[in-house]
């Protein structure tokens, strides 16, 4: 089974709009007040759950046609694109550790990647 170009990229928007659910929760997170209506008015925390929710259906309807073992990995970029937001939203810092992180994704993509089209 071949993954069409469509797949990946309905996978790759899952993991961004994902990213910036993670965000949300965060953000939420910190406002959090534990009753009916602090979790309903909480605006933040429901934004991330239905960002969640969307990226799970851009990233079924990727799947559906392509190579699970190609398309799950990317799924990890979303680790990526959260470092950038938490680095833009919440000042968090971009370590030594992280970027080797963000080095080792890619390269466990491109592998996976290239390990369905050579064989």
């Amino acid at each position: 089974m071949k993954t069409p170009l469509s797949s990946v990229l309905l996978v790759f928007l899952s993991s961004f709009i994902g990213s910036f659910g993670a965000v949300l929760l965060k953000s939420g997170a910190e406002r959090l007040q534990f009753s009916v209506v602090g979790l309903v008015s909480n605006w933040r925390l429901i934004s991330g759950v239905a960002l969640f929710l969307l990226s799970s259906i851009f990233f079924l309807m990727g799947v559906r046609q392509g190579e699970l073992t190609v398309l799950y990995p990317m799924v990890s970029l979303g680790y990526i694109w959260t470092l950038v937001w938490s680095r833009l939203f919440f000042g968090e810092p971009f370590t030594r550790y992280k970027l080797m992180g963000v080095g080792l994704i890619l390269g466990g993509v491109v592998l996976l990647g290239l390990g369905a089209h050579v064989g």
